[in-house]
């Protein structure tokens, strides 16, 4: 089969189209026959060698695929042959065929192509765990979603839209910060042009916000803090601005602040099953009908991927970027 290896650490050239025996699933898989894979800010961070998969996995990147199930392990009673599912995969996404465990398969709603439900697995799982999980997200809390435009915002955005929330969310430019709300976002602060702590003060009339769900860590660890409200809650997934902040340690005390985070991939089947679990029951049914619904920004063809990279690299996309296969 065609796989995307990565030649050495660097910038998107080094995404090489390889051939490379098609794998067999472990105990516990399925074989995904590909038919599209989600590009997501975790590969880029592979690619320049920061973030190498977890032990046992595969060497090839790509965090999310869509395809249709053409062997599984004796031991999977729950999926058959030619089932199309979507599946998240802790590596080889960026190839013809991807062994993926069968607790992490997800069927794919009729309402969506094999390219949207590509886009879907990564940030659903992500942002399920934290907002929901972690965050505790309530109906007509307020959230602010930095990166409002990225696939985890986007999908951030919808979900918790969805639940009744009042979304705040901080993009790059005028053009995102539409798209932005237009996916259900009340206000959208451009922080090139704005200072987003001040932008939150007075949209919230100086209460502050309920949850953050932050991507940049660094200096916005500090203000973020400022920004939430009593009892908020401060959610790392990413640290795109630097893993070192100075905190102001007494704004969690005198605030009674949450401050937690988490990553994916690292995660055993196990707990990410009972993820999946949750998003079958509660999300899949928004998907389903449409409430909420991927944002693909563009698609390239697997030997492709080096472009797709470069698109992610220069920061101009809104929602999802996939490879087909």
């Amino acid at each position: 089969m065609t796989a995307i290896k990565i030649s050495e650490p660097g910038g998107p050239e080094v995404l090489v189209p390889t051939v490379i025996p098609i794998p067999k699933p472990k105990k516990g898989e399925v074989l995904v026959k590909t038919s599209a894979a989600g590009v997501n800010r975790p590969d880029i961070m592979q690619r320049k060698g920061n973030y190498p998969p977890p032990r046992g996995a595969s060497e090839i990147p790509g965090l999310e695929v869509s395809g249709t199930i053409v062997k599984i392990s004796d031991d999977v009673r729950f999926w058959k042959v030619g089932d199309k599912v979507c599946a998240l995969v802790a590596g080889g996404g960026y190839a013809e065929y991807c062994t993926a465990p069968a607790l992490q398969c997800l069927p794919i709603p009729e309402s969506l192509s094999m390219e949207e439900a590509a886009a879907l697995p990564e940030t659903l799982f992500t942002v399920w765990d934290n907002v929901f999980t972690r965050g505790k997200l309530q109906p007509k809390e307020t959230i602010l979603i930095h990166g409002g435009s990225s696939g985890i915002g986007t999908t951030a955005i919808q979900l918790a839209s969805s639940v009744g929330a009042n979304v705040i969310t901080t993009a790059g430019s005028d053009e995102k910060c539409k798209a932005c709300e237009k996916l259900g976002a009340l206000a959208a602060i451009n922080y090139r042009k704005t200072d987003f702590l001040e932008a939150v003060k007075k949209i919230t009339n100086q209460k502050g916000v309920d949850i953050i769900l932050d991507i940049v860590g660094g200096n916005y660890v500090a203000r973020n803090l400022r920004a939430l409200s009593k009892g908020g809650r401060l959610i790392q997934i990413a640290v795109q601005g630097g893993n070192k902040a100075e905190i102001p340690v007494h704004l969690i005390m005198t605030k009674q602040i949450t401050f937690t985070g988490s990553t994916l991939r690292p995660r055993s089947v196990e707990e990410k099953a009972l993820i999946k679990e949750q998003l079958h029951d509660k999300a899949w049914p928004l998907i389903e009908s449409g409430e909420v619904k991927p944002l693909i920004y563009e698609r390239f063809p697997l030997k492709q991927a080096s472009n797709a990279h470069a698109l992610m690299d220069s920061g101009v996309h809104i929602g999802k970027i996939v490879l087909t296969v």
